[in-house]
């Protein structure tokens, strides 16, 4: 019997799968309860490029909860910025499995406002 967290993995690793055929940046995308991460990684998967999360200090001053949709478009404005000042343009985005909806949208809307196309 396959549980929720297994199903959610089967689907991002197709996800993942395919964005390594394509041999392009991937804006990784993960939430908890509490909190939101997001890390924009290289095309071989091996370097991490930019990373914004909720937990980090400056963040964590801003929000007075880690885990809203607040939390996700401060979250995608930063990841977006991050990118941008090392150089990037263009991602794929990997939502880790995760509907397209709530804070994962917020998230992927924010940084699309941010300057990252994807």
């Amino acid at each position: 019997m396959i549980d929720k967290k297994q199903a959610r993995l089967r689907r991002a690793r197709m996800t993942r799968a395919k964005i390594a055929e394509l041999k392009t940046v991937r804006l990784s995308v993960h939430r908890t309860n509490c909190h939101i991460y997001a890390q924009v990684i290289s095309p071989c998967g091996s370097r991490v490029l930019a990373a914004a999360s909720s937990l980090e200090p400056g963040v964590r001053s801003m929000l007075p909860n880690g885990g809203d949709i607040n939390a996700a478009k401060t979250i995608g404005l930063l990841i977006a910025e991050r990118a941008r000042k090392a150089g990037i343009e263009s991602v794929s985005f990997d939502r880790a499995g995760f509907r397209y909806h709530g804070r994962i949208k917020a998230l992927a809307d924010a940084a699309r406002e941010g300057g990252l196309k994807f």
